[in-house]
């Protein structure tokens, strides 16, 4: 679902949440989705994906979680087919490092930049319809696996990068974008897998 006041890029997102972030004391996931539209169910994965991927924040432990939680409860009111965003206040309310995030985000500037120049609508049927649901799926099943990826070092960042590109697959209408997202969870989900202390 897109509104005329999400995000068109990846680079907007970014410049969107370190403007927003600048005029805070202290950024809440509140605040985070007051920045990218508390409707926009594309540009918040997109968000929680950058965030997971980004150095300094991802690396925080608990924040895979907290962020794969809001990804769980933002999908789960997409394939009810809810028109807005609700998050439970103590999960809204919950903080980042503002310093760590804006120096994330600085990072994320130049990696935007390239990837915007790749994206473009193809394959529409893929993030549209029956295919964004489907996305949406794997989407949860990627969050839902963040606590476990937390124990075993790197395959977070493996499911953000998932997550970012499922997102943007959303907001830029790219269909081999979201096959790219799709290949990211494979080779994450066999990395999870064959790390695990059975």
């Amino acid at each position: 679902m897109k509104h005329s006041d999400d995000p068109g890029s990846l680079t907007e997102l970014v410049a969107r949440i370190r403007d927003y972030s600048r005029q805070q004391e202290r950024v809440s996931i509140g605040d985070l989705m007051s920045a990218v539209g508390e409707r926009s169910f594309g540009p918040l994965v997109l968000m929680a994906g950058i965030i997971v991927v980004a150095p300094l924040i991802g690396d925080i432990p608990g924040v895979p979680t907290l962020l794969g939680l809001l990804v769980l409860l933002t999908l789960g009111q997409l394939l009810c087919q809810r028109a807005s965003i609700w998050v439970p206040a103590r999960l809204a309310q919950r903080h980042v490092a503002r310093q760590k995030l804006l120096k994330g985000l600085e990072w994320a500037d130049k990696p935007a930049a390239f990837i915007d120049r790749w994206t473009k609508p193809r394959l529409p049927w893929l993030v549209s319809g029956a295919g964004q649901y489907l996305m949406a799926l794997l989407c949860m099943a990627v969050a839902a696996a963040m606590p476990v990826m937390e124990l075993i070092p790197f395959s977070a960042n493996g499911g953000g990068l998932a997550l970012m590109a499922f997102g943007l697959s959303i907001v830029a209408r790219d269909g081999l974008l979201a096959l790219v997202a799709i290949a990211a969870t494979t080779g994450t989900t066999w990395f999870v897998l064959t790390n695990l202390p059975w």
